[in-house]
């Protein structure tokens, strides 16, 4: 494993993040990640991760997140695995993103994890502990209700059943858990049949909300990578790619539209969360009242 030097573990996030599960601070323990989804952004060139399928740890990463904890005047929510999955295989050995949930929980903050791994289920303890005091929200990347296809789509990574297992069970210890429904690849998986694949089992796994995206984003060396993966996976793809979409960064579904229309009725009629500003007042409602009081 490889350690790398960071100046700092915790940012404060600068924009308004509203349209974004409404969290403050943006957090992430490891460079890179393994995980090898066809798709993912965050290998976009933009971002400045060389190497991005090689794992790498921040040196004396829970340390300097405790100076930083401790200095902040104001708690609030932080989010983890924006830019890489914070339960890679690595985190089984290593810890840090344990002992990271254990200093948020000590200092008093609320979390908001992004993952695709069911290893999240080993940290149920210190999620339910943060649960007490400050909003706590798991969101499960599923792009896939048929556990082959995701295989192909996310390589090495628990298949969708696993994720939809790992849904059940944090929601059985009381965790506000959902789906992040992207991205839906155009041609591959934006089905309504893929759609109400994945809408059924969230059902069954009483996950709180389904967030989604008709499409996918494409830009520069992420595009480049992903057309190699289609070459591999799906060859017939990629001129219809081209031919459809060109350059453009974001790649909605031929069938956005009819897609999302099928997609709220079915949630509507479940009583499954969709809307972010929904969401967002679900998970930090109990924790808003208990401020209110307190500043009265």
């Amino acid at each position: 494993m490889e350690f790398i030097i960071a100046k700092e573990i915790l940012s404060k996030i600068q924009y308004d993040n509203s349209h974004w599960f409404g969290t403050d601070y943006n957090m992430n323990l490891y460079r890179g990640c393994c995980h090898g989804c066809i798709y993912c952004d965050s290998r976009s060139n933009c971002y400045n991760i060389i190497d991005f399928d090689r794992v790498r740890i921040k040196k004396d990463c829970i340390p300097i997140l405790e100076k930083q904890l401790k200095s902040k005047r104001h708690s609030g929510v932080i989010q983890i695995g924006a830019m890489s999955d914070t339960y890679n295989p690595f985190e089984k050995k290593y810890e840090v993103t344990r002992e990271a949930l254990k200093l948020i929980d000590k200092y008093g903050f609320g979390v908001a994890i992004a993952t695709k791994s069911d290893l999240i289920l080993r940290d149920i303890d210190i999620l339910k502990n943060i649960n007490t005091h400050s909003p706590v929200i798991v969101k499960f990347s599923i792009t896939c209700g048929d556990d082959n296809l995701s295989k192909v789509i996310e390589p090495n990574v628990c298949v969708s059943s696993k994720r939809f297992e790992s849904i059940k069970k944090l929601r059985d210890a009381g965790i506000y858990t959902g789906v992040l429904m992207m991205p839906l690849l155009p041609f591959i998986n934006d089905t309504k049949d893929n759609i109400d694949k994945i809408i059924n089992e969230a059902y069954k796994s009483m996950a709180n909300f389904i967030y989604p995206m008709f499409g996918v984003t494409l830009r520069a060396n992420q595009r480049f990578y992903y057309y190699t993966k289609l070459r591999e996976n799906f060859p017939n793809l990629v001129s219809k790619y081209q031919n459809f979409y060109g350059d453009k960064y974001v790649c909605n579904s031929p069938n956005y539209k009819s897609l999302q229309s099928y997609f709220k009725k079915k949630c509507s009629k479940l009583g499954i969360t969709y809307k972010m500003e929904d969401i967002i007042s679900e998970y930090k409602s109990k924790f808003e009242s208990k401020q209110i009081s307190f500043d009265l």
